[in-house]
């Protein structure tokens, strides 16, 4: 496969006031060093399949994408995350699994009160899993160059026990979270979907197992509230290991297009967000892996069967905190003016 590299670059800005003399969160529970900067190394993967459910015992059958494995630097000051990361082609070897022209947005926001996703994925080109399942050879994958993957969304949840437990500690290493504490979570979520090909999503050696055989593309579009929890499990301060998990229900408008014509139904699914990250913490250094994912069940149209579609991220991070020295504190006033406003 021709390697085509990716470049990401993500820049999120987020205002959350704070008081100015007492801290606005429990210092005995974590510690916040939101006046420190925080530069990190890592590696990242990103994806966004779907699967079609499918009659016992067929096969398990998922299109995937062949993403890059990036590697990249970044940096953090107060609520600004900047990442940078590049798909280096000796990371990202040919394996026979066709070539995915992507571009992949996910962002998860982290405030002391809130948590934001966002999904923006746009795909093109997917392999079928596993290998030799609708291929002519046992060695090879079954690819589909023309199959379209299109995702946008918004997920916000509120946390009820901001006080004592920190999504940043985990995920955006500013924090140092000492004690073990949970929060229970409440919000909504919001998606518009598209998979598309240019002839059936099924191959035709399987069609007679799938009742999804003549859909050549499908749209959604969700909404709904959902609820959760969230939990850290602290080891002598510095080992950690948190874990959260929301569910929703949204009602769900789909649209499927056959080979008969169109078919619309109306109906309520469950949908999931899932993250886990455990590593290694003292306040200065922050040596973690994480898996943030995000899963969809979208009931086709056309029959009972359902897809199935997951997004996630998998990273690798080292970060390291560094105390700013007096002539970067002069040349950081301005951001931190503008960090301050209300």
């Amino acid at each position: 496969m021709k390697f085509y590299p990716a470049v990401f670059f993500l820049l999120t800005v987020s205002k959350f006031c704070s008081a100015q003399e007492l801290p606005d969160h429990d210092t005995t529970y974590y510690k916040s060093f939101a006046k420190s900067l925080f530069g990190r190394f890592y590696f990242s993967q990103k994806y966004t399949r779907f699967e079609l459910e499918r009659d016992a015992p067929v096969s398990r059958f998922v299109y995937k994408p062949n993403t890059n494995l990036n590697m990249g630097v970044g940096f953090t000051y107060q609520s600004l995350t900047v990442n940078l990361g590049y798909g280096f082609g000796f990371l990202n070897p040919d394996r026979d699994k066709g070539k995915t022209k992507y571009i992949d947005l996910q962002s998860h926001i982290f405030g002391r009160k809130w948590s934001i996703d966002l999904m923006g994925q746009f795909y093109k080109g997917y392999y079928l899993a596993p290998k030799g399942l609708a291929s002519n050879s046992a060695n090879n994958y079954y690819i589909r160059p023309d199959i379209r993957l299109n995702i946008m969304g918004i997920a916000g949840y509120r946390l009820f026990n901001p006080q004592k437990f920190s999504y940043r500690a985990a995920f955006v290493q500013n924090e140092w979270q000492k004690k073990s504490a949970g929060s229970f979570l409440a919000g909504a979520e919001v998606y518009y979907g598209v998979i598309r090909g240019d002839s059936s999503l099924v191959p035709t050696n399987l069609q007679e197992n799938y009742a999804q055989k003549d859909v050549k593309n499908l749209r959604f579009v969700r909404i709904g509230p959902g609820m959760g929890y969230a939990h850290t499990f602290v080891f002598k301060k510095s080992l950690f290991f948190t874990a959260s998990l929301t569910g929703s229900l949204g009602v769900e408008f789909t649209r499927q297009n056959t080979v008969g014509g169109e078919r619309d139904k109306v109906s309520v699914n469950p949908g999931y967000i899932y993250r886990l990250v455990g590593g290694y913490n003292t306040g200065n250094i922050n040596f973690s892996l994480s898996l943030i994912g995000n899963s969809l069940i979208v009931k086709s149209a056309s029959s009972v069967n359902k897809y199935v579609i997951s997004a996630g991220n998998y990273r690798l991070t080292i970060a390291k905190r560094f105390t700013p020295g007096p002539k970067l504190k002069r040349k950081l006033r301005p951001l931190d003016k503008f960090m301050q406003r209300k």
